[in-house]
Order: structure tokens, then sequence, then C-alpha cells
């Protein structure tokens, strides 16, 4: 085999990238799945500030009915209880609309996807010379460097924006608490919604990149094509000897029915054509088997051996050769030509002793 065509330099055909996702292996872009939960993180935890507020109001006021009470040990469980129910109410619708999130980042890369390959155990996941070759792989070297570029950038522009506040802390001296407050709140928007822009790049970055990477990765070689291509269509020396062998028995049965024949009209050599009317059964007289060559001369020594009259007709036995299948009725223009020689076989056999 040449060694260019062991080269991957094919794109995957629909079957590797379908047998691909059977086994869990699909493009998934961790960085643009995290900014979609983080934005319904932000989305629902705005919508949801009155009822955050009441929730930790409510907390509040529970701890101030406490003050001056003795610590005892079944204050500090109802204490524990109540906190954790409250915790829990607060945190809880979060966590769903961010777990329906994640599904739906997953849904909007790859599709719907069920598959248990990917947690099926297996030994050679915890192989530590593999581990240790993909913890020093290229891909592990690729990842890494993209985390110290993203960290680098988001540092570096945080760091600008706040360097930026603070020269202005000095003018918030001058304001109420009001306005402090009026002001961290819109500095705290503006480096949000930067952030949020930085990590919307990011992630459309990393997207296309994965999606890159999950590409190349299933590309094929010329030979891979031409084996899955031979898997699927089926081995053209295969094909030929199931071909070889359905004839072989298509034959066989063809041969068993010329004995119900009542006669086989031939051409005399390169045609045999043989011939069955039971009025009982058939509408019209029927092909048994047909042949050229070697098989009709095979056909007429069967015919011959159970003493079936063979008829010499040449154009009829061409004609009924090309148009007629086994166990097919004759076409109704050739009636009468087959009559006339069902008439003649069945005098001669009565002139029979």
């Amino acid at each position: 085999m040449a060694a260019d065509d062991q080269e991957k330099t094919e794109e995957p055909t629909s079957k590797k990238i379908e047998d691909a996702r059977k086994e869990g292996n699909v493009p998934r872009s961790q960085d643009a799945s995290s900014f979609v939960m983080l934005i319904v993180a932000l989305v629902v935890a705005f919508v949801m500030l009155p009822y955050l507020g009441d929730r930790i109001r409510n907390l509040y006021m529970y701890y101030h009915e406490l003050m001056g009470e003795e610590i005892t040990k079944s204050v500090v469980i109802g204490m524990t209880i109540v906190s954790l129910r409250e915790l829990g109410l607060m945190i809880l619708p979060i966590s769903i609309a961010v777990a329906m999130a994640g599904v739906l980042a997953g849904l909007m890369q790859f599709g719907f996807l069920f598959t248990t390959k990917s947690i099926t155990p297996d030994l050679k996941k915890i192989d530590p010379i593999k581990g240790l070759k993909n913890l020093l792989s290229l891909k592990k070297l690729i990842e890494g460097v993209k985390i110290v570029l993203k960290v680098s950038v988001v540092f570096a522009v945080a760091f600008y924006f706040l360097t930026d506040y603070i020269t202005e802390l000095a003018e918030t001296l001058f304001l109420g608490m009001m306005g402090q407050m009026v002001w961290l709140r819109d500095k705290m928007i503006i480096l949000a919604a930067v952030m949020l822009a930085l990590f919307l790049v990011f992630s459309f970055i990393d997207l296309l990149f994965v999606r890159y990477n999950y590409f190349k990765e299933l590309r094929m070689s010329k030979q891979e094509i031409k084996d899955e291509h031979k898997q699927m269509e089926g081995d053209p020396q295969v094909k030929a000897r199931i071909r070889r062998v359905q004839m072989e028995m298509s034959q066989k049965r063809m041969m068993q029915n010329i004995p119900d024949a009542d006669v086989v009209i031939t051409n005399p050599t390169h045609y045999a054509v043989a011939i069955r009317y039971d009025q009982s059964k058939d509408k019209a007289p029927v092909v048994v088997a047909k042949g050229v060559d070697f098989l009709a001369l095979r056909i007429k020594e069967i015919a011959l051996n159970h003493k079936i009259q063979v008829v010499e007709n040449p154009p009829l036995a061409r004609e009924l050769y090309k148009q007629c299948d086994i166990s097919q009725a004759i076409p109704e223009k050739l009636y009468k030509a087959v009559a006339e020689v069902l008439a003649f076989v069945y005098r001669t056999n009565k002139r029979r002793p």
C-alpha cells in the first residue's frame, strides 16, 4: 500500500461521523456551554431578585428573633434546618435553570444524543501509562495554552478597567452614600458587560476550534474510505460468489421441475425451453426451465431421460427464451404457436403404445 494512502487527508464520511456519535464522541465546547449557563444564571437571578430579597429578609428576621436566647442543641439544630431550607429555596431554582441551560447548550451543539458508551467501565481508562501519555499529549498542551491565554486576557482587561476605576475613587469622596452606591453599581454593570462580551468571544472561538479539531481527528485515509464502501456495498468478490451460489441453486430447482414439463422446445442446439401446461392449476402454459448451450443440452438430456418429447422449433425457442422467465406464463402472442406444439405432442403421445 502506498504511503500517501495511509495519510488521513479525506473528510470523514457520514457513517464515520454517525459511528463516532454512537460512541459518545461529539464536538462539545465547554466554553460555549459555560457561557450559556452563565447567561441563564444571571437572567434567572435578576428575575428572582424580589424573591431572593424576601428569602434573605425572612432569614434575617429569624436570626433576629433568636437574639438573647440561650444557645442549646435544639436551637442549633433548628437554625441549621431553617438556614439550609432557605438557602435551598434560593439556590434550587437557579440550579435547575442552569442544569436545563447545560442540556440546551448540548442540544444546540450536537443535537439529541443518548449513549452509555462513555460511562461503560473500561480498564484501559485507568491505565497509568496511557493516562500519563494523555497528560503529556499535544491535546493537553493546547488545552493548557488556551487556559493560560484566556486567564491572561481576562486579567489584563479587568486590570485595565479596575485601574481606571481607581482613578475615579477620589471623586466619589464628595458623593453621598446613595451616590457612591450608584457609582459602584454602574461600574459593576460595565465590568460585568465587558466580561460577558469577552466570554462570548472566547466561546465562539472555542466552538470553532473544537469543531475543526473534531472533524480533523475523524479524517480518513483513502484506503479506509474504500474499506468502508466495501462494508456498506459488499465486497465484489463476495457478492459474485453469492450470485454464483444463488444461480446454482436456481438452476438446481429448475432442473428438478423439468420432469413436470409436457414438452421441450429447442433451437435445436443453442436454446432449450421446457413448457408445462396443467389445466387444473395453469391458466396458460408455463416455462419451467430454459437455457442456452451447455444448459440447453442438460435440459434436453433430462427431458429424454424422463421421456418428455423434444420439439425443434428455432424461432419459437428463441422467443420463449427472450420473453419468458422461469415459472412465468407465456405471453398471449405466443399462445397459438405453443398450442400447436402442445397439440402435436398430445397427438404423438396418443400413438405411443
